[in-house]
């Protein structure tokens, strides 16, 4: 199954938002402190639908107790904001293939 993470949260209302236009050092931080793991990905890399963008190496958190992703969303002229939301374990095995440490 394919992920949208643009349409998810237009679409949804399952998921929370742990900072908000905030710098993208502060995000990977909330990340790295949240997560029960953590997997590294490249700038422009494709998470859940999107390119993700920041400094590199960009964490993403993974909670497979919760079945759930931290990433950093960030858009041009609103800020980087962290997300937690739902997914499915093969969108998990997905991210984790992604990991460049």
């Amino acid at each position: 199954m394919s992920f949208c993470l643009d349409t998810y949260l237009q679409q949804s209302d399952n998921y929370e938002i742990h900072a908000s236009k905030a710098g993208f050092k502060d995000c990977a931080m909330i990340i790295r402190f949240k997560a029960d793991e953590i997997v590294y990905v490249k700038p422009g890399d494709e998470v859940l639908g999107v390119r993700v963008i920041g400094i590199p190496p960009i964490p993403i958190g993974i909670d497979d107790e919760k079945g759930t992703v931290f990433i950093p969303y960030t858009k041009p002229c609103h800020g980087t904001s962290v997300v937690e939301l739902p997914i499915d374990a093969e969108e998990i095995n997905n991210i984790r293939k992604l990991n460049t440490q």
